[in-house]
């Protein structure tokens, strides 16, 4: 079976749309204003599309969950592509999670990121950075992260951004003291070891002494003044600010052509990169 089949049944087992893998819509049940959209765009470079997303909502009990997350890969697609079947399970799993949804989550990353670790003869030696937002009743958005994919929120037309860029030089004290280094060679970006371009991450086996995998975990209260939320790689964030993502799609109301026309101005920006963003309509 070819690594494009492949892709496809992983989107279609977490609830993909079937005729477009890459490109797929959804709605609430319990607000008819909230819907959301996802669209991917694979990069210039010679691997495979090591980009993987999750965007659906899960009925539990008398709650209704808005799942939305992105996971860019990096030297292979096995751990994005483990990430996107375990780790809201493993989120969800938490005794504690409707009660101190932030400790929960951060020990849910740490959980999976121990699994990860432990079947690398399985996954490999490769890595994803992560951002996730659960959207609970359409009224507490809870966003985590490690890495450089981000979220960031439209409130009134102003973008705010919920997550935190973890780079190499804002870290490099502490990769200092877990014993490695920041590469800073003419030309190319500052890399862990001189290897990776992100402070954190899942997996990563032969770097992880000197990575964190710790997210950062923010709680954000949904009022009337919240628009949308745009979840999204560093494929379009390298080429586009917040605020230009924001005012590229205010006065698009699908949410699904959203993410594709954020896709399409990255890539006219000339980003290279694998680029997956999924939007989330709350008006």
């Amino acid at each position: 079976m070819a690594a494009r089949d492949i892709l496809h049944k992983m989107k279609e087992k977490v609830g993909f749309g079937l005729s477009d893998p890459d490109s797929g819509k959804g709605k609430s049940k319990m607000s008819k204003h909230i819907t959301h959209g996802f669209h991917l765009v694979k990069g210039k470079s010679y691997h495979e599309m090591e980009d993987y997303l999750v965007a659906r909502f899960k009925q539990i009990d008398n709650h209704e969950l808005g799942l939305f997350a992105i996971f860019d890969g990096h030297a292979g697609h096995n751990v994005p592509n483990y990430l996107q079947s375990h780790l809201f399970d493993n989120i969800l799993k938490e005794p504690d999670f409707w009660r101190e949804p932030e400790d929960a989550v951060k020990r849910a990353y740490s959980i999976t990121d121990s699994s990860i670790l432990e079947k690398s003869g399985e996954l490999g030696r490769g890595g994803s950075t992560a951002v996730t937002a659960i959207l609970i009743n359409g009224q507490k958005l809870i966003v985590a992260n490690i890495g450089d994919s981000r979220a960031v929120l439209s409130k009134k037309g102003v973008a705010k951004q919920l997550s935190v860029d973890h780079e190499p030089t804002t870290e490099h004290e502490d990769i200092k003291n877990r014993g490695g280094f920041v590469s800073r060679f003419p030309g190319d970006v500052p890399r862990v070891d001189g290897r990776l371009a992100v402070s954190r991450a899942f997996g990563d086996k032969s770097l992880k002494k000197h990575l964190s995998s710790e997210p950062y975990v923010t709680v954000e209260k949904i009022n009337d003044d919240a628009e949308f939320i745009i979840l999204a790689s560093d494929g379009l964030w390298k080429v586009m600010s917040n605020q230009e993502a924001v005012n590229c799609i205010k006065d698009i109301k699908d949410a699904r052509s959203s993410a594709k026309r954020l896709t399409e101005e990255a890539v006219n920006r000339k980003s290279n990169d694998d680029i997956s963003c999924i939007v989330v309509k709350l008006q």
